[in-house]
């Protein structure tokens, strides 16, 4: 490795921007201690928020051995249409594949659908004459004549940006490097994507979606990296930030400014990550992360240890909108605009809604006493004395209870009910809000929920975890140590991660051996290229192939791992039977029909030093030591009960109690229903298994 990306002796840091707060993480090796903190988020400058959690955590920049780093930056430049001014340059006849889009629409019977409005209009959208056939074969040569009138139109319309997708340029990119190095020629200044550059697969209108989102946000994601790494560099920081992206893995710099849309997902994937290291650490072969901050609700599998991805992403997705495609390798999550600081409201027909509007840090839920005047979930669990008002905010703050019952008096007003069943309420409608979360990422996927433990991450998560898990029969929760910021935590389990995508249809018989290898061969040359390109070593790359397969005939595709014989032979064999498989339980039935290979796949790692999870010490003290107090909180249809308040920092491995109980801790509380019993691993780790009545 270069020096700017060495991992010898020194800190190693993760930190994560949330729509709420920021979080960081630090490890010691020296020490063997692990530390955390958390502060507001700070936007739009979020490199401000980064360096204060620094400050926070008292991390010396100049000690730093590795910094990892996620972040909102794209998604927020995407939702809040806050990017660069973006112009398209397309093959002739394909100006207007944004404006058609797909016909799938998810609100089939809504007369009043609306299609998604592109994101460059029709006149910034551009067309040249070339044509490649499927093959990458040259039907119509590249004409370059009309480029320089294009180019003179687009500065002075303001253009800051300029995406690039010809018609299978994902076969051959020729057409498209001359067309990119042309613009790039004769405007230095402009932000410049190329479809090839970020996409391999095939979807005309999918691949266009991606590149023009990419070319959206890219002078936005330059800007803020560049910010990041000089307040890093002056501050002393002796080594670059890695970048944390959607598909679970890392980047360098340079690696995310050249393909910034794969930041789309950022600290989410991190917490997924995490949970995934955590199963490992604890055996766990099925697990669901559950991931609740101030503003939204994540959750993603882990099966045998390792996340899921998808590479058929959409932003702004709903029951009624069809969203934006991203082609681009994203741990598979499902996340709602439901959190700590969801907003509680009614709508026009008078009834109670919970979110998607969040109070954010500022003012933040009613409790923070910053003037916040609506009720939030964080309200509501505090008036059901689930939070400990002691460790509220990290037990920097009493919360404002008269602004708390204030804002829920002007709610039971309007209802005509009382304080405590606007409480109740709230936290109903979020928790089957998270609980139909939840059912899209497992049973809607032909998974049992019975089967899974669920890890409760993120300054809710454990709050509602009990509860969902309830719901939904899951027998086990487990709410690990530095549950608050473990996203945080997540990124330093991370490992350098590139994925390459190739369109390249293969009938699945018993010539595709070669093709096969084929292309695991030509996708490995292209990794360990582009690792070297950055410093790395191609050496150092560890690689898997996937496939994309279907039934001939039909349109969308299982993903699936190809194994391989000691002598590099695929082993077709397995891989069908492993397509049957996971197209079953997906799709409840298997068809004895021909198979074809539409993508593949291939995952290239560089394994990153990881810090272990050191174990907590045992003084054999009681576990008594550990209750502050025994208090009266509501559980809703379990009841109101003389509830233990229990602080989870004199909490030892061993230790065992039955709820009902508070565990009260600086960055979250966990809320445990009678009957469930808590235990505490090696770790620190808390293990609830649940009691289901008869």
């Amino acid at each position: 490795m270069t020096s700017s990306h060495k991992t010898a002796a020194g800190l190693r840091v993760a930190t994560d921007v949330g729509g709420t707060f920021t979080d960081i993480v630090v490890f010691d090796p020296a020490a063997g201690t692990l530390t955390s903190a958390k502060v507001d988020t700070t936007p739009p400058a979020f490199e401000r928020g980064v360096l204060a959690s620094m400050d926070k955590a008292g991390v010396d920049p100049q000690a730093l051995a590795y910094f990892a780093h996620g972040s909102t930056v794209v998604i927020n430049a995407l939702t809040e249409r806050k990017g660069a001014r973006t112009a398209l340059i397309t093959t002739a006849g394909f100006r207007d594949v944004l404006e058609i889009g797909r016909g799938n629409r998810p609100d089939l019977f809504n007369f009043r659908f609306a299609k998604p409005v592109p994101f460059v209009p029709r006149h910034l959208r551009r067309e040249l004459r070339e044509r490649l056939d499927l093959q990458g074969g040259v039907v119509t040569p590249l004409d370059l004549g009309p480029l320089p009138a294009m180019l003179a139109d687009f500065r002075a319309e303001g253009v800051e940006a300029i995406a690039i997708c010809l018609l299978h340029a994902y076969a051959n990119p020729a057409h498209e490097i001359a067309v990119r190095d042309a613009v790039r020629a004769a405007w230095p200044g402009v932000a410049v994507v190329a479809s090839h550059e970020i996409s391999g697969e095939w979807r005309e209108y999918e691949r266009t979606s991606t590149t023009v989102l990419s070319a959206y946000v890219k002078p936005v994601a330059d800007g803020y990296l560049r910010r990041l790494q000089d307040g890093l560099a002056t501050r002393g920081s002796p080594v670059a930030p890695f970048i944390m992206l959607s598909n679970g893995g890392i980047a360098t710099v340079e690696g995310a400014r050249a393909n910034p849309v794969a930041m789309v997902e950022s600290g989410p994937a991190s917490g997924v990550l995490g949970g995934a290291a955590l199963a490992q650490q604890l055996g766990i072969n099925r697990a669901i992360v559950l991931d609740i901050g101030g503003t939204t609700a994540k959750c993603g599998l882990v099966i045998d240890g390792q996340p899921q991805i998808s590479t058929e992403y959409h932003i702004e997705r709903s029951r009624i909108h069809p969203g934006y495609p991203i082609q681009t390798a994203v741990v598979d999550i499902v996340e709602i605009g439901n959190g700590g600081g969801s907003i509680a409201w009614l709508d026009e027909g008078g009834k109670l809604r919970v979110g998607p509007r969040s109070a954010g840090a500022v003012p933040g839920p009613a409790a923070y006493g910053r003037g916040g005047q609506q009720l939030t979930t964080t309200d509501a669990n505090l008036l059901l004395g689930r939070i400990d008002p002691a460790h509220f905010l990290g037990g920097e703050q009493a919360p404002d209870m008269p602004a708390v019952i204030g804002a829920a008096t002007v709610l039971a007003e309007a209802l005509h009910t009382s304080v405590p069943d606007i409480a109740r309420g709230i936290v109903r409608i979020a928790n089957a809000n998270m609980v139909n979360a939840l059912k899209l990422i497992s049973t809607n996927k032909g998974w049992d929920t019975r089967d899974f433990t669920l890890i409760a991450i993120g300054g809710g998560g454990a709050m509602h975890a009990v509860a969902l898990a309830q719901e939904l029969r899951i027998p086990r929760v487990i709410v690990p140590r530095d549950a608050g910021v473990f996203s945080a935590w997540g990124m330093l389990m991370t490992d350098l991660r590139r994925d390459y995508l190739q369109t390249r249809l293969t009938a699945l018989d018993a010539g595709a051996a070669g093709a096969v290898a084929s292309a695991r061969t030509t996708l490995d040359a292209r990794a360990r290229a582009d690792y070297t390109a950055d410093g790395l070593g191609g050496e150092a790359v560890d690689s898997e192939l996937f496939g994309d397969l279907r039934y001939a005939g039909q349109e969308h595709t299982v993903k699936v791992r190809i194994g391989f014989a000691a002598d590099g032979t695929p082993d077709l064999a397995g891989l069908l039977e492993a397509f049957h498989a996971a197209h079953e339980r997906a799709y409840t039935y298997r068809l004895e029909a021909k198979v074809e290979l539409v993508n593949f796949h291939l995952v290239a790692r560089v394994r990153v030093p990881r810090p272990p999870m050191p174990k907590r010490p045992v003084t054999g003290r009681a576990f008594e030591s550990a209750v502050r107090e025994r208090r009266v909180v509501d559980f809703d249809a379990e009841g109101v009960l003389e509830s233990l308040i229990v602080e989870r920092d004199r909490l030892e491995p061993g230790m065992a109690f039955t709820g009902p109980a508070v565990i009260a801790e600086d960055a979250t509380t966990t809320a445990v229903g009678p009957g469930h019993r808590v235990t505490v691993d090696d770790y620190g780790h808390l293990h609830v298994q649940l009691h289901f009545a008869p």
